[in-house]
């Protein structure tokens, strides 16, 4: 399926590059990150990353058009420890390649893409189909290969329908990978009330146990997640998110599954402006629907402070009450002439914490560290 959407979207691209009412945008994001751990087991890391991306866009009548966009993901890593030896990686991978139909108040995404939806905003139970990291300034994830449907009332309300296909590699806080020759599918409808809105959510898809020797009794295991979102502007920003999974083979305790997170923003009027984010957030797995045998919890806060035009701090602390450990993050922003410059001091805990932090495009230690990372678009 993926070489036949490469197929249609360089199809797309030719019959497009001889039409008058063409635009095209060409730009790319260049990083360049260097990570020093003051942990003994590991030492030094240096990363580069290149996401080019090509956009094009066809403007048919007031309300139809058509757009591609193509981007890709060229990353090399050089890791170092205390004993001097080298661990290097470097990859191609495609970023996002998808082609866009929209007509008045419809929209049809196809191809590989970004799907995010949701209230919170730390920790995040429906992030279903993408590996946001809260910490990383850049907020990079990749994405998933399917096709997206939109469709947007008078009053902004709107409901989503997507289907997927060959995306196997776990997200969010899945327990396990996905068979990725069978297609997901799911739908979304997002309801605009009094002071806010509401969202109810839907996605089924396969799991699949085959790396897990423990749990090989089903090698398939279909899965239905239900999703619920809303959130307030009560002049305090407050929202609740939360993701019930039910898997139908029994696996014991690991058959139901329950997340929920409750939060709450304020922009004190402080100084050029100090905005709070609090979140509370709660899992639970077992045999059956709610056990709170098997049960977490963290808590989490996020400030940040526009110093000035130029430059900004944020800081981020999570506590994991279960085992006692502590997430912090401290990032400083400045933008110079050409280039961003992201300067963080951070503290990961040796006992990994939930899924939600990690993410394969965003490299950290163990232990406390400091890294700079600096940015250019072109």
């Amino acid at each position: 399926m993926k070489k036949r959407l490469i197929y249609i979207f360089l199809n797309f691209i030719i019959i497009n590059l001889s039409a008058q009412k063409n635009t095209y945008e060409s730009d790319g994001l260049i990083s360049l990150q260097t990570n020093l751990s003051f942990n003994n087991s590991k030492g030094y890391f240096l990363g580069g990353r290149y996401l080019p991306e090509f956009k094009s866009i066809h403007i048919k009548d007031s309300i139809t058009s058509t757009a591609f966009l193509g981007s890709a993901n060229f990353s090399f890593s050089k890791f170092f420890n205390v004993s001097h030896s080298e661990n290097n990686n470097s990859s191609v991978k495609p970023y996002r390649f998808w082609f866009r139909y929209i007509k008045n108040n419809f929209e049809l995404r196809a191809g590989l893409q970004k799907i995010d939806f949701g209230s919170a905003i730390l920790i995040r139970p429906l992030q279903w189909f993408n590996q946001i990291d809260p910490r990383d300034p850049l907020r990079l994830t990749n994405g998933v290969y399917g096709i997206l449907i939109r469709y947007y009332f008078k009053n902004n309300s709107n409901f989503w329908l997507w289907g997927l296909y060959g995306n196997e590699t776990p997200r969010g806080f899945d327990f396990f990978t996905t068979y990725n020759k069978l297609p997901e599918f799911g739908g979304r409808f997002q309801n605009i009330i009094p002071k806010g809105e509401v969202s109810f959510s839907y996605h089924y898809r396969v799991a699949s146990f085959d790396k897990l020797k423990l749990l090989n009794t089903y090698m398939k295991n279909p899965e239905h997640r239900i999703g619920v979102d809303a959130k307030w502007d009560l002049g305090i920003g407050f929202w609740i998110e939360g993701s019930y999974i039910k898997r139908s083979k029994k696996i014991k305790k690991l058959t139901y599954q329950y997340l929920m997170t409750i939060g709450a923003d304020y922009t004190f009027n402080i100084g050029n402006g100090i905005n709070i984010i609090g979140e509370h957030f709660i899992s639970s797995y077992g045999n059956k629907i709610i056990n709170h045998n098997n049960s977490s919890s963290i808590s989490a806060i996020s400030s940040s402070y526009p110093i000035s035009f130029f430059g900004s701090i944020n800081a981020f602390y999570y506590r994991q009450w279960e085992n006692t450990s502590n997430t912090f993050a401290l990032n400083y922003q400045h933008l110079f002439n050409k280039i961003t410059g992201y300067f963080m001091a951070t503290y990961n805990p040796k006992i990994q914490q939930e899924n939600f932090l990690q993410n394969e495009i965003l490299d950290t230690f163990a232990g406390p560290s400091i890294s700079v990372l600096l940015t250019y678009n072109h």
